[in-house]
Parts: structure tokens; C-alpha cells; sequence
């Protein structure tokens, strides 16, 4: 399917490289990501915040501009005096990125503007895990309905895939156990299909990346951001400002740290994973409700008065914030950030789990911890995979043309 997409221009050879160009491209990738993460700015705030001088910033703007990448606005705030109106700089959500979840009961398909702008979203509930040529065939569907409308509106740079498993730097799942999946090259299936590139990652990492840029990680240089999904849990670990990816970018799979030896059996084959001891799988059948979504979720703990079912949550609460001793002390972040089924979690028991990472982690450090619940909610898994799909937009801007 060729849907309207960036090409990519021809990269110029190393030696014919000059430093002002690498020096061009640099400064161009800074001020499209500061738009891109914080919105419209005016030229005064770009210069301030990039410390380039006015012209220097003019250049940039113009020549992002022609690009199709930003565009001028009515300034905010505007204080109604007569003359010319000040112009602000903002990115162009018009371009935009393919954002995919793959989930065992369900598959979402959104398309993201610059700026972190949902445009459009669909999902397709599956009565079991799909195999990834139903995956990819789901995706193509979801694609092709949203077809018209982003030939008429929309620029496509690519699309970004988020897996709950071990994803190689190449795309590929080594392994997705809550999908059934097994060493299978999924993004090129998909990239082959859409006529795209298509970037994968760990759907935890990605989590991770989108409330580190838009959430309450932001500004936040070292992060634990804990999801949990229906039946996993996964983790992404940003050190210094730069996301822990590990050998073969197989780093932060939290949801498999042992946390009772003699507990349930997990999916990995060991026993006592964290995962396995704190599901959503566990208490939805005690509630009697099924599929329930984060703010249903929220409902049924808050009113919940059931003894089975409080003496439950008790219980993973307490498995939960011995996991989160565990994490401080080998991470040390400044911020834990837990999301789904976790921030749920967090949300009934808040003055249990602050106990944990406050008090029983070695040292002072611990003591200086925030624990917080992601704050884009249902966006989270939206906005994170379209940022796979601009991380090479952002990095050179100048490298692509409509």
C-alpha cells in the first residue's frame, strides 16, 4: 500500500561533508525537536533556549519551513495592540507517523502529527493472540480505512511497531510470549506491506520514551517507567537521559525478575516472575468483570469492599513494593513512573509503594524518589511508537523532502 510518505534524499557522501553542514543539520534536528516536544515557541525562545543568535534561527525556521516540517501561528497570549502580530513557530502536525500496538487481544492502529497530535486511532479486538501474518493483515486493514483521510490531509514518514517482548535492533521478536511470537522479522513484514520503513521496539521502552518526552518523565534525566499490561510487565530504564537498551536492545525486562521462588509458574518458565505474581488476570475473575479498561479499573478498586478481592490487591501491592526496593536499589532513579494495571495499583495503595522505594532502599538516595502514575493514560501507547517512526525525521530534518 503507498500511502503518501517522505523520501528520503540522497545522503551526500563523507567527504563531501563540510563541518558547517553537519553543523546545518544539527542545529536544524534541535529546533524541529524542541518544537516537535514542547509546541509553538517564538523565535526569542528558540534562540534563547539553542543559545544560536537571531539570524542564525531565522535561517533555520525558513528553511524548516519550506520543508513542510513547521509552520508560523498567531502567537498565544497575544497582548491586542495595533500592528503587525507576532508569529510563532510550531510544528506542522500534518506530518505524520504510523503508531501500531500489537497486544494479545487486540491490535491499535493510530495515526500521530508532530507534536505528539492523535489524529486518529482504531482498534481491532482478537479473540486470541494473532499469529504476525494476522497481525500484519489487521494493520493493513485498519490502514486502508484511514486511507482516504491521509491522502487528503496527511505526509507519512513511516510507522512505528511496539511489541511486548524482546525486539532486536533489526525489528525482529526473538520472543513475545503473551503473542505467541518466536523469531519473526515483523517489522519487514510490515515495512514490505506498507511500503514504508517501519521501526520496532519493546512496547515498555517505548513507554518509557513517551513519558520521558511528553508525560511526567519529562525533564527527568534517570527513570524507571514499570507498565503492566493484562497478562505482562515490562520495564524501560533511562539513565543520564539516555533509554538502557542492553545487548541487542533486550534490556529492561523487569516483569521477569523472580520475586518468590516458590510462586506461580511463568510464561519464561521460571517461577515467581514478577509478572506472574501481579496480573490483572488474577483479579479480573474475582471482580467478575472481563477486558476492563484503565479507568474502569479505577472504578471497580476504588468502590471494591469484597474481602476476597481487597486481600488480593493487598497481596500484589506487597509482592509490587518489594520489586520496587529491588529497582531502586540497582537503578537509582530520580522518578518511578508506573502505567496500566500498575498505575492502578498505585493509585488504591499510593502510601504502601511510596513506603517501599522511601524507606527500604540502602542508602539516602532512596529517600529522594518520586513515584508517580504515567500521565498520558490510553496516549501512552499512541504517541511512544510514533516516536520510533520520527527519531530519523528529527535527527535530519534536511534528509527528507515532501
Amino acid at each position: 500500500m503507498n500511502l503518501p510518505v517522505f523520501e528520503t534524499a540522497a545522503a551526500a557522501p563523507p567527504a563531501q561533508r563540510t563541518t558547517n553542514d553537519v553543523i546545518r543539520q544539527q542545529n536544524l534536528g534541535a529546533v524541529l525537536s524542541l518544537l516537535h516536544l514542547h509546541g509553538a515557541l517564538s523565535r526569542a525562545q528558540l534562540g534563547a533556549t539553542t543559545r544560536l543568535n537571531r539570524s542564525t534561527v531565522t535561517g533555520l525556521v525558513m528553511e524548516l519551513i519550506e520543508l513542510g516540517l513547521v509552520r508560523e501561528a498567531p502567537a498565544t497570549g497575544s497582548n491586542g495592540r495595533v500592528g503587525r502580530p507576532t508569529l510563532d513557530i510550531e510544528p506542522d502536525d500534518r506530518v505524520a507517523a504510523l503508531s501500531v500496538r500489537a497486544e494479545p487481544q487486540a491490535v491499535t492502529v493510530a495515526l500521530v502529527g508532530l507534536g505528539g497530535v492523535v489524529h486518529a486511532r482504531l482498534r481491532h479486538d482478537t479473540a486470541s493472540p494473532p499469529s504476525p501474518r494476522r497481525f500484519v493483515q489487521i494493520v493493513m486493514s485498519s490502514v486502508e480505512a484511514m486511507r482516504a483521510d491521509i491522502d487528503r490531509h496527511y505526509r507519512v514518514v513511516g510507522a512505528g511497531l511496539a511489541v511486548p517482548g524482546l525486539v532486536n535492533a533489526n525489528g525482529s521478536v526473538l520472543i513475545a510470549p503473551p503473542l505467541q511470537w518466536q523469531r519473526d522479522p515483523v517489522a519487514a513484514r510490515l515495512s514490505d506491506e506498507l511500503g514504508m520503513p517501519v521501526v520496532a521496539g519493546n512496547d515498555a521502552s517505548i513507554g518509557a520514551l513517551a513519558e520521558a518526552r511528553f508525560g511526567v518523565g519529562r525533564g527527568v534525566t534517570n527513570l524507571l517507567y514499570i507498565g503492566g499490561a493484562m497478562r505482562s510487565i515490562g520495564g524501560g530504564v533511562i539513565i543520564d537521559g539516555t533509554l538502557l537498551r542492553g545487548t541487542s536492545g533486550y534490556a529492561g525486562e523487569l516483569g521477569h525478575t523472580v520475586v518468590d521462588p516458590r510462586g506461580r509458574r511463568c510464561v519464561c518458565g521460571r517461577t515467581g516472575c514478577l509478572e506472574a505474581e501481579v496480573s490483572l488476570a488474577l483479579l479480573e475473575p474475582l471482580l467478575g468483570r472481563r477486558k476492563l479498561d484503565e479507568d474502569e479499573l479505577d472504578v471497580e478498586l476504588g468502590v471494591v469492599r469484597d474481602s476476597v478481592v481487597m486481600a488480593e490487591v493487598a497481596r500484589q501491592v506487597e509482592v509490587l513494593s518489594i520489586a520496587l526496593t529491588n529497582f531502586v536499589n540497582a537503578f537509582s532513579p530520580e522518578t518511578i513512573v508506573l502505567s496500566g494495571y500498575l498505575g492502578c495499583l498505585l493509585s488504591v495503595s499510593r502510601e504502601r509503594l511510596a513506603e517501599a522505594v522511601r524507606v527500604q532502599p540502602l542508602g539516602a538516595e532512596g529517600r529522594a524518589v518520586r513515584l508517580e502514575r504515567a500521565h498520558l493514560r490510553s496516549r501512552l501507547m499512541l504517541i511512544g511508537p510514533a516516536e520510533l517512526a520520527f527519531a530519523d525525521l528529527l535527527a535530519n530534518p534536511a534528509g527528507v523532502r515532501p
